[in-house]
């Protein structure tokens, strides 16, 4: 119940502090769509063709994602699908599969389902502590724009992950990054997710695998648009400045680089 009026309460302050920024100051939303909305969810909204939600191969991989109990009152089926079809893209070049910040594994699992992983004879590397964020790599800048708040959302899930993937060709590895990167042992990469929500890790973990991924491959931030993590986004367009890539950034907040 706390948490319901929690979320009202969020929702209400959003609503009040914004709705002029889309109504441009009339007691009406305009028009700006090109017809029905067909998906509200994750900080998008469109009228564009989202026929992917009925997809019967996407729909069995996203439950399964959604049976790890990734993300409370959330949903996500839009990043899902992109991390799916980018997997799906690199699934033939050579190449192991990193994901650095599993919590519970939903992407992975999704992908695992909907790209037939175990027919590609790869390994899919797992890293993450399993209990959250790690304190002292959260920076002042970070705090101030509300990361730390992250502290209280993480539980321990080693025990669930380690069911969750136990009959597919995974190597799960616990820890922080960047101290656990050395365990994974993969020499070629064509997939590399990063998603663990402090700039300190994932710049550690881009350089690290970056001479690893082979021409073609996908590196996904998945938190690189989100306003809490402007800190990451700066740290990745400095990143990929100094490699001489692009970003491609999509509304769902995921920033993608296609190594050369």
């Amino acid at each position: 119940m706390i948490r319901r009026f929690k979320s009202l309460f969020w929702k209400l302050n959003w609503f009040f502090k914004h709705y002029r920024q889309l109504s441009n100051g009339s007691i009406f939303i305009p028009n700006k769509f090109l017809g029905p909305i067909k998906f509200v969810a994750d900080s998008v909204a469109t009228s564009n063709n989202a026929d992917f939600l009925t997809e019967p191969k996407f729909k069995r991989a996203y439950e399964l994602a959604l049976a790890t109990s990734p993300w409370k009152d959330v949903e996500m089926q839009w990043r899902t699908f992109i991390v799916c079809t980018l997997a799906e893209m690199v699934k033939k070049l050579p190449g192991d599969f990193v994901e650095c910040g599993v919590n519970t594994g939903a992407y992975s699992r999704a992908i695992i389902e909907y790209i037939n992983f175990p027919q590609t004879n790869k390994v899919f590397y797992l890293l993450d502590t399993y209990e959250g964020l790690v304190a002292s790599q959260i920076t002042e800048e970070e705090k101030m724009a509300g990361v730390g708040d992250y502290l209280k959302t993480y539980t321990n899930v080693y025990e669930e992950v380690k069911k969750t993937f136990a009959q597919f060709n995974t190597r799960i590895i616990k820890g922080a990054v960047p101290g656990t990167l050395t365990q994974c042992a993969a020499e070629k990469i064509c997939y590399l997710s990063i998603d663990m929500n402090v700039v300190e890790p994932e710049i550690a973990a881009a350089n690290f695998f970056w001479d690893k991924l082979v021409p073609g491959a996908v590196m996904i931030l998945d938190d690189y648009g989100f306003p809490a993590h402007i800190a990451q986004k700066k740290a990745f367009d400095a990143f990929a400045a100094e490699k001489k890539v692009s970003i491609l950034y999509i509304p769902t907040g995921q920033g993608i680089i296609f190594k050369p």
